[in-house]
């Protein structure tokens, strides 16, 4: 038996790209009915800075999604995991420390904390990046740009 490695190579190709395909419109129709449940079922009663602002973990926000559902909020049942590790990866957790406040509330008003906590550099990279952010608008004392220098630099290093 003979065996064509250029005709197998070519079929090995096309069914991994065609995985790869459907595995990224799975995620892009999971992303839309998440960002959907965001704004018909969070964002009709409050704006979107509360959820922004609170870095919370998988548990967290389990409990206040079903207390937002106890209170009226529309999610279906089968939806909650799958939106609770949505916000998760969006607005989850960042680590405790002098300086988190402070990227909560200023660097939310531009970024997700997904871009926040995946943004890994040196002291020298998180001090260009602040700067450039203070041209591009950012209100921030000498005081606070030091702390959170110190905050994304200590937890956040390349």
């Amino acid at each position: 038996m003979k065996i064509n490695f250029v005709k197998t190579g070519r079929w090995v190709g096309a069914t991994a790209l065609t995985a790869v395909i459907a595995l990224a419109a799975g995620q892009d129709e999971a992303q839309v009915k998440n960002e959907k449940i965001l704004n018909t079922s969070c964002t009709t009663c409050h704006d979107l800075r509360k959820i922004q602002t609170k870095a919370l973990d998988a548990e967290g926000w389990a409990k206040i999604v079903n207390s937002m559902i106890e209170m009226g909020a529309k999610v279906e049942k089968a939806d909650i995991p799958m939106f609770v590790s949505y916000l998760e990866d969006n607005y989850g957790p960042l680590p405790e420390g002098n300086g988190k406040e402070i990227v909560l509330n200023k660097c939310t008003v531009c970024h997700d904390l997904k871009r926040v906590r995946q943004h890994f550099a040196t002291p020298e990279d998180w001090a260009d990046t602040l700067n450039a952010m203070q041209n591009e608008g950012l209100m921030i004392s000498d005081d606070e740009l030091i702390t959170v220098l110190r905050y994304l630099a200590r937890n956040f290093r390349q």
